[in-house]
């Protein structure tokens, strides 16, 4: 009998803001806890317990239970003394932090008890088998092809984009060192055209030489050999440091990593993207790969990735061929909300039919726009594509995620260490040896995977989390707009950055009438310290936020625009050559919700007025 997916109702997957779901929670997590101690009993019932009713009565074993009792208290009071309040229905408009999924915490610590260590398949049978079973969902919800596409969970998304690099540097390595191996395969090829070809067509030819892997393998770039002629890392200039750390340890080092310019959207800037491959292939340096940004960590923006697509299809004609990586750490899971209940990509002229089917969103919203709903359909055209489970999937730290297009790949990266795992062995998958790290946490594949069970990977699941966080951004975007405040004789306006492409809001506070662009960011960044642990506290902050620079060095005068609307001439901009912002991403599961929105609103209004009061009340005493 199939079971019948209910309506999904968000509230009962959470704690809740006030502990409300505690009884459900107690009652799972006793259960997966019996259960545990049950199989413990059973497994050899002839066997007798080794710690015995003597042992337990004993002064000593009492003293120490003491002990672990008081270390427990100072944990407690340490963690409610130091914690951010992640949870909050409507005080925290800060980091990608927020409640987690319920179910994944109980289904981390059920799988805890059983300690698996997922790189090695015989030290985790049932948590290896999640992991291969998670990684099939992420190539569905990427629209992979069906039994090609391939994904595992890593440890956050620096791992995941270090990953990606990797491929693309031994990827683009291969025919040069197939050129050494078999070379009437690449027949006729220059240096050039060996450095452009598609990855498609490299797998190909692996595939007619499985007897010479191995040797084109030592002969590839993870010899050490030819990593100066593989080219250029293409990033936006709303660059992750990550990108800077896996170049520098994956060998091609800073120099091949160039940003490119983003547009007043913070967008990668696909004009400036084809004049940079463009002047590089001029020089005969090839591209290495080009990385496009589902979900940016400073604004939440969304590239043109179907932009990318087109790019790399119209350069290919010229004998010009780029690997796409997709940075979707943080905007990954949000592709749910475009799939159908039987995983299909929605059209654009059905979506608004498919959400008001189930019930995606509470009210019409303007989030959607064909360049967003464009870019998320186009990701299935990347090689690779980092995803964050502990961002947008809401589980617990630490899971990061990659999601390979083609399962071949794999071979292009493999070690094989014959006491984890014996190579064409006949399990799920020799994830070790496919895989950056080495020893990992099967409670992690259990969290994930429950998680994906209680919300499928489309719109009958995640998509409605997905719409929930959205929904609650843009409430709080409207909240922001035309807003102003009452400071003594002075009023203080909040404009927003831009329309978001997802849940992040960006917004600034500027003085009216003011000029000078350098107090604007120190009243921004007062204001942060009010907002944050700093100078606001923790337990009594009744409105918590974080914040970031846009600086000339990284951003060049992309910021200009928004700068000039608020008032400021260029020349006010090249003097600071900055401007702090506000940022909030708003993850909240509950602030969708009308009624618990507008009541939350009134109580953010008036921490906002009382904080800006406090800066300028020190500044008049100061």
């Amino acid at each position: 009998m199939n079971y019948q997916m209910p309506d999904i109702n968000l509230k009962a997957l959470f704690l809740g803001d006030k502990g409300e779901n505690v009884d459900l929670f107690k009652e799972l997590l006793l259960k997966v806890v019996d259960e545990h101690v049950g199989w413990r009993q059973n497994y050899q019932p002839q066997d007798l317990p080794v710690i015995t009713p003597h042992d337990r009565s004993s002064k000593s074993f009492q003293e120490t239970a003491d002990h672990v009792r008081s270390v427990f208290n100072e944990l407690s009071s340490k963690l409610r003394t130091e914690s951010l309040p992640w949870h909050t229905a409507g005080r925290f408009w800060g980091h990608m932090n927020s409640e987690t999924l319920m179910p994944s915490i109980i289904a981390y610590t059920a799988a805890m008890l059983w300690n698996g260590n997922n790189v090695a398949y015989e030290s985790s049978p049932g948590t290896s088998q999640m992991e291969e079973e998670v990684g099939h969902e992420f190539a569905t919800l990427m629209s992979y092809q069906k039994d090609k596409g391939w994904g595992h969970i890593c440890a956050d998304g620096s791992i995941a984009n270090l990953e990606g690099l990797w491929y693309a540097r031994n990827m683009k390595s291969l025919p040069l060192a197939i050129k050494e191996v078999a070379p009437e395969y690449v027949e006729g090829k220059s240096e050039w055209e060996l450095l452009n070809m598609s990855t498609e067509e490299i797998l190909d030819i692996m595939d007619q030489i499985p007897d010479k892997l191995d040797e084109v393998k030592a002969r590839s770039a993870r010899s050490g050999k030819n990593l100066n002629k593989l080219g250029k890392w293409l990033i936006p200039q709303t660059k992750h440091y990550s990108w800077l750390k896996a170049a520098d340890i994956i060998g091609t080092g800073l120099d091949c990593v160039e940003a490119i310019d983003v547009d007043n959207q913070y967008r990668m800037d696909i004009d400036k993207l084809e004049a940079k491959i463009r002047e590089l292939a001029a020089q005969e340096i090839p591209v290495l790969g080009v990385v496009g940004v589902i979900g940016t960590t400073e604004e939440g923006q969304v590239d043109r990735i179907d932009k990318m697509v087109e790019l790399r299809e119209k350069l290919a004609k010229e004998g010009i061929y780029f690997y796409i990586h997709v940075d979707a750490a943080y905007g990954g899971y949000a592709r749910a909300i475009f799939l159908d209940e039987n995983n299909e990509f929605i059209d654009y002229d059905k979506i608004d039919e498919v959400y008001e089917k189930y019930n995606i969103f509470t009210e019409k919203n303007e989030w959607l726009t064909k360049d967003i709903y464009s870019s998320f359909k186009a990701m299935n055209q990347a090689e690779t594509i980092t995803i964050d489970p502990h961002k947008m999937g809401y589980i617990p730290y630490s899971a990061g995620a990659i999601v390979i297009k083609d399962s071949r790949m794999r071979d292009a990266i493999s070690y094989f260490a014959t006491y984890v795992f014996e190579k064409g062995a006949d399990i799920p998958a020799l994830l070790g040896a496919y895989i950056l790290e080495g020893s990992k946490a099967g409670a992690t594949a259990a969290a994930v995977w429950t998680a994906h069970k209680v919300l499928p990977l489309n719109v009958t699941g995640y998509g409605k989390l997905i719409g929930a966080s959205i929904e609650g951004s843009y409430r709080f975007y409207d909240f922001l707009k035309n807003k102003e405040f009452k400071v003594g004789d002075k009023t203080i306006n909040v404009y927003p950055l831009t329309k978001p492409d997802f849940n992040m809001v960006d917004y600034v506070f500027n003085e009216a009438g003011n000029t000078d662009l350098e107090k604007m960011n120190k009243l921004n960044h007062d204001f942060f310290d009010y907002a944050s642990y700093v100078k606001g506290g923790l337990y009594n902050n009744e409105f918590i936020t974080s914040h970031t620079d846009f600086a000339i060095p990284d951003y060049g005068n992309s910021p200009l625009p928004f700068v000039e609307s608020l008032g400021f001439s260029e020349k006010e901009w090249d003097r600071e050559g900055k401007v702090t912002v506000l940022r909030a991403c708003g993850l909240s599961p509950y602030a969708h919700d009308k009624a618990v929105f507008d009541e939350y609103a009134a109580k953010i209004e008036k921490a906002m007025q009382d904080k800006l009061e406090s800066i300028y009340n020190n500044e008049m005493n100061s």
